[in-house]
């Protein structure tokens, strides 16, 4: 016997849902590190490699590049020989900071969790 299909309880997404829209920009892998490695200010390149040293530079770059175009992320040529570029976030990117910080905030609750139970 087939189960019952059961109405949806949540409220209606809209036809442009909020959520998918915000999730388009920070589900990408690694942007939330992206996002978070950058919230206390501008970085170079070869700082963010070193903040996350598990990121390829091709992947680092394709993120990049995909923020900045996004309008998330800013990047900035310095006037140094040799030149050097920072990235930095834009307002937009900083209004991403507390949805960021919500979902680590979650992660710690859950990390901690986990050690108790072990």
């Amino acid at each position: 016997m087939a189960l019952k299909i059961r109405k949806n309880q949540s409220p209606p997404a809209p036809y442009d849902c909020p959520l998918s829209e915000c999730l388009s920009i920070i589900g990408g892998a690694w942007t939330p590190n992206i996002l978070w490695n950058l919230s206390a200010g501008a970085r170079r390149f070869s700082e963010l490699r070193h903040d996350m040293p598990k990121i390829s530079a091709k992947m680092l770059t394709t993120r990049l590049k995909e923020l900045e175009e996004k309008g998330i992320v800013e990047r900035s040529v310095l006037p140094t020989s040799p030149p050097s570029v920072e990235y930095a976030l834009t307002r937009e990117g900083r209004e991403l900071l507390p949805a960021i910080e919500a979902i680590a905030a979650v992660g710690r609750k859950l990390k901690r969790k986990r050690k108790k139970a072990a």
